[in-house]
């Protein structure tokens, strides 16, 4: 059992820097993931952003997704081909689903993101966390969406999920980090003896936190190399 989600990131973090990661860049899952990235993303010293998406609901039936809207330029649209069929649902059914999700999934990428541009991932290492994976649809409707903005490698980052959820993510990611694989698994909150539900200000205050923090560190990077090159040039 976790403290929180800040102890599990810690750990989470410990874990990743152990391992060999090409340019990493560090994608939380909103909300509940995203103070677990953020200590990811301090442990790696890595750039830290969002993966926004929203589940598209079977008509009659809106916990069951047909698909999810992930946040891009353009945004992609993952189907669930199965639901899909089951549905009997053409293109204009989809497209008219798919509609009505796109003005919350604006409205979500205005007020977590701001002004700030989505990190590029091509050829670089994706990291991709969130707090728990329960049945990992959510994880790989993101992973697959991140397939086409050609990164050179997704590992998923989880501090709990079932053993058959991180057998099932490792054959869409790259690598599997899941620190707690618990062969009884509760309800994710479960896991952690405290697991409020976090608002949009805790989730735009976290990202805030770690954009400043990145840019110091890289202002310390970019320092140290200016005096390292003087150095040299006086010897």
């Amino acid at each position: 059992m976790f403290r929180d989600r800040k102890e599990a990131g810690e750990k989470l973090g410990v874990e990743l820097a152990g391992l060999d990661l090409h340019q990493p860049v560090v994608l939380a899952l909103p909300r509940g993931g995203v103070p677990v990235a953020a200590e990811v993303a301090k442990a790696l010293g890595a750039p830290l952003d969002l993966l926004i998406l929203r589940k598209v609901g079977a008509p009659g039936n809106p916990e069951l997704a047909v698909a999810a809207v992930v946040d891009g330029n353009p945004p992609d649209v993952v189907l669930n081909r199965e639901i899909v069929e089951a549905y009997s649902l053409d293109d204009a059914d989809l497209a008219a689903l798919v509609a009505l999700e796109r003005p919350e999934l604006e409205r979500r990428r205005i007020v977590y993101r701001g002004t700030r541009r989505p990190l590029s991932v091509a050829r670089k290492t994706v990291i991709l966390v969130d707090d728990g994976a329960t049945t990992g649809t959510t994880m790989k409707v993101a992973i697959r969406a991140l397939r086409h903005r050609a990164p050179r490698e997704i590992v998923v980052a989880l501090p709990v999920s079932p053993p058959d959820t991180v057998a099932d993510l490792a054959m869409e990611a790259d690598r599997v980090v899941c620190l707690s694989q618990p062969g009884r698994f509760l309800a994710l909150g479960y896991h952690y003896q405290q697991f409020p539900q976090l608002s949009d200000g805790e989730v735009i205050a976290a990202m805030d936190e770690a954009a400043q923090l990145h840019k110091i560190r890289q202002s310390d990077i970019a320092s140290d190399g200016s005096k390292a090159k003087k150095s040299r040039r006086s010897h």
